[in-house]
């Protein structure tokens, strides 16, 4: 009796171990799983997460990451359900690609780094006072902020006449909160009125636009998400009574602006891929990665906006925009 019990006990651990071998095999397979929560489908976007992809791919090896991209369709409840399946799930890194992707991704883990990007400022999308430029905890990324200021004084130099501008923008998003607050503040100082303009999703805004096209001279969008999968309908609602548009960001630009100083978002995607790539390959502490910046900004303007308002290219050219690719 002895010896069966003692032989059913040597089976039972036996097969312990082969169910734990099994299960380190299926989970260590040497490949590492990445999470991707892309809050819409827009160009800027989609460019962040192409570049994210290439350069993981092209730093880790095809072979050795699988990567797991779903996209919130402009939800931020989508994205939390989003940031909660990839916890469970264990993966190894999520990349939050927009503010609400990252801010779901913050609240659903402390342990699983998470890199954002197409992040305007990461100490308001995140809370964090007097934000020092390293978040030190699981997070960092990259911003695609361009300068403020510089995007401020393309209105005054383009539109010398102007009294009036209105700032367009989504009132749930915080970033776009934070860069009509900068971009209001330069141009008050030099005697300009701003007037904000804002809607709360994609619904109201054609009349909201209207409003601001009838009531202004030149009109600001910041780089906005909601504004970004809206930008043709921007353009075609205010009808008759275009104004011109100055944007934040390229994409919105490509369907409602006349000019942006603009990033490349893809070039913004490929280095969070390269960040992406350290953290999981050990080369880098995410608690001690600063926030990366696109490495350079460029003055583009829309030919065919510009065409349709009237607008001198070759002027345009003469200060030193190009069109945009």
């Amino acid at each position: 009796m002895k010896k069966t019990l003692s032989l059913i006990l040597a089976l039972i651990l036996c097969l312990g171990c082969c169910m734990t071998l099994a299960s380190c095999d299926e989970q260590d397979d040497g490949k590492y799983t990445v999470g991707v929560i892309q809050l819409v489908a827009h160009p800027a976007l989609d460019a962040a997460t192409e570049g994210f992809v290439d350069a993981l791919k092209a730093k880790l090896g095809e072979e050795n990451v699988v990567i797991d991209i779903q996209n919130a369709a402009n939800s931020t409840d989508t994205c939390a359900t989003i940031a909660n399946t990839f916890v469970t799930k264990k993966v190894d890194l999520i990349m939050a690609n927009a503010t609400p992707a990252l801010q779901a991704a913050y609240n659903a883990t402390t342990t699983i780094p998470i890199l954002g990007t197409s992040v305007t400022e990461y100490g308001v999308a995140l809370g964090i006072e007097n934000f020092s430029g390293t978040v030190g905890t699981n997070v960092s990324g990259t911003s695609d902020l361009a300068s403020l200021d510089n995007q401020a004084q393309m209105i005054l130099d383009l539109f010398p006449e102007a009294q009036k501008v209105g700032m367009l923008y989504c009132s749930s998003e915080a970033n776009s909160d934070y860069q009509v607050k900068k971009v209001s503040q330069y141009l008050t100082a030099k005697g300009i009125t701003c007037t904000n303009y804002e809607f709360s999703d994609s619904n109201d805004v054609s009349t909201v636009t209207q409003k601001a096209a009838a009531e202004c001279d030149v009109i600001y969008i910041p780089t906005d998400n909601t504004a970004a999968a809206c930008a043709q309908t921007i353009y075609g609602a205010m009808g008759d009574n275009k104004k011109p548009i100055i944007a934040g960001e390229a994409g919105i630009c490509g369907g409602c602006g006349v000019a942006t100083l603009s990033i490349s978002y893809y070039d913004l995607g490929y280095k969070t891929g390269e960040m992406a790539a350290d953290i999981l390959s050990g080369a880098a502490d995410i608690q001690t990665m600063p926030i990366a910046y696109a490495p350079k900004e460029t003055k583009s303007y829309n030919p065919a906006i510009c065409a349709d308002l009237g607008i001198d290219t070759a002027a345009l050219e003469a200060a030193g925009y190009v069109p945009l690719s």
